[in-house]
């Protein structure tokens, strides 16, 4: 299984051939406990939610808030802290709050009913695994030394650079780098049983459309993956 980063290749494909060299750095073996198609599902998603994670250097007992806990970053986002013991609160739809408890989720708000920004608790990190929150909404959710990281939103480069010369609160982002690292790290969870892919729906290469606009909604868990003819 294998990712080639941020800009992908381009492919909606059955096969597609790489530079040797950039396999070597893209591609690893699969974990054996797994199908292909859960395969898929521990690629992209996961590797962003383990950079985000990684980037934040999480502890036993510290506590985090996961902004889109159902998606493909935020369902990984919850099972990577769970593994360093951290005490985590999901914000998610009630309906998905079962299956967020078993990732590894100890307090659950519904976005629909509450405002989680209201929530009186105060977090050493708040994941916004969506992209669609500002630090600035968030901050008061922090402590005083707490840290924001976003999946999405060109203001939080900005923000990287300048809030930890402030002092307190700040923006922490983390350029992925070793994809192959990542992915190792992944597959040694899968096999250990400690990560599961989440999976939503599939679609044949020939619906595709119908599977970016159910993606478009905002509304999938997890993971959707387009299977394909063999």
């Amino acid at each position: 299984m294998g990712f080639c980063g941020v800009f992908g290749c381009g492919s909606h494909a059955q096969y597609f051939t790489l530079p040797e060299a950039k396999a070597s750095k893209a591609v690893i073996i699969m974990p054996e406990n797994i199908t292909y198609d859960q395969a898929a599902a521990c690629i992209e998603g996961a590797f962003y939610a383990l950079n985000c994670v990684l980037s934040m250097n999480p502890k036993a007992g510290q506590n985090a808030l996961v902004i889109g806990a159902t998606g493909a970053i935020g369902s990984s986002t919850v099972q990577f802290l769970k593994i360093y013991g951290t005490h985590i609160t999901a914000v998610c739809r009630s309906e998905n709050s079962e299956l967020v408890r078993s990732l590894g989720a100890d307090k659950i708000i519904d976005y629909t009913t509450d405002d989680f920004t209201k929530d009186s608790e105060k977090y050493d990190f708040v994941f916004d695994s969506i992209g669609k929150n500002s630090f600035f909404k968030c901050k008061p959710l922090l402590k005083k030394k707490g840290m924001f990281t976003s999946s999405g939103g060109f203001e939080n480069l900005f923000l990287v650079l300048i809030t930890p010369l402030l002092g307190g609160k700040k923006v922490v982002f983390r350029a992925p780098k070793n994809i192959k690292e990542g992915l190792s790290f992944i597959r040694d969870l899968v096999e250990k049983g400690t990560f599961k892919p989440v999976i939503d729906r599939k679609y044949p290469l020939d619906k595709i459309a119908e599977a970016f606009e159910y993606v478009g909604t905002g509304q999938k868990i997890g993971n959707v993956l387009i299977t394909m003819d063999t």
